[in-house]
């Protein structure tokens, strides 16, 4: 336990790169999607018509622009931690545990930064001018019962995709992220042939608790891989 808390807290050490920089890349997103209404402003849509309404909230590119940055911050603290790590005390399975904290307290931070966003946005009829930025689909449309969960559990799949990756870095070394791209897309096309003469049946009963079992799926396997390639890692 002590070396799990003792992990965690080197995590946060890195302030900017946990807290500063994932609102950086937000603001920067927002700033495009606003310059993109105005130009769509300027080419004839109305702010508030029912067209612009469903196209801004049909612009996912503030999750998609966070979701690099995450896999690589996944990725490094991992990679960049875990030798440093060991040489401080922690063990093999505290650093396991301490780095899930950590996502787990990232992707808390996050959905309370997007869930404040979002509330802002919609309090100020859309910052004022009908921009779309967090009231949009991908995040629950305004609805936080759907978007806590939906940024929560996205930012933790990230991360601990990212962790895994990192893990089999200081595993195998290069070849392990390799490997471990090659298994996944694999997997994805034989499922995909599988499950490919039932698709429409099974786009037509889709729930979206679906997609909350498919990202605890994902986090439990990553977290799970990443413990059992850190177990023989070899510090460089």
């Amino acid at each position: 336990m002590s070396t799990m808390i003792a992990t965690t807290k080197l995590h946060l050490n890195k302030r900017e790169v946990t807290f500063v920089v994932p609102l950086y890349i937000t603001a920067m997103v927002a700033v495009i999607s606003v310059l993109i209404s105005l130009l769509f402003w300027r080419g004839g849509s109305l702010p508030g018509t029912e067209g612009w309404i469903q196209g801004s909230q049909s612009n996912p590119g503030i999750l998609y622009a966070l979701a690099g940055f995450l896999v690589y911050l996944g990725v490094q603290s991992v990679a960049t931690t875990f030798p440093f790590a060991l040489t401080l005390g922690a063990t093999r399975r505290g650093f396991t545990a301490g780095t899930l904290l950590w996502n787990v307290t990232v992707s808390a931070y996050l959905a309370l930064v997007f869930a404040a966003l979002a509330l802002i946005e919609i309090a100020t009829d859309h910052w004022f001018a009908g921009f779309y930025i967090f009231d949009i689909y991908v995040l629950g449309a305004g609805d936080l019962s759907l978007l806590l969960p939906i940024v929560f559990l996205g930012v933790l799949s990230m991360l601990t995709i990212g962790g895994v990756f990192g893990a089999s870095w200081m595993r195998f070394g290069a070849r392990g992220p390799q490997l471990i791209a090659v298994a996944v897309a694999v997997v994805l096309v034989v499922t995909l042939i599988v499950i490919m003469p039932s698709a429409a049946e099974i786009i037509a009963a889709f729930q979206l608790w679906w997609l909350a079992v498919a990202a605890g799926i994902v986090i439990i396997v990553s977290a799970i891989g990443s413990w059992l390639l850190l177990r023989s890692a070899i510090v460089r």
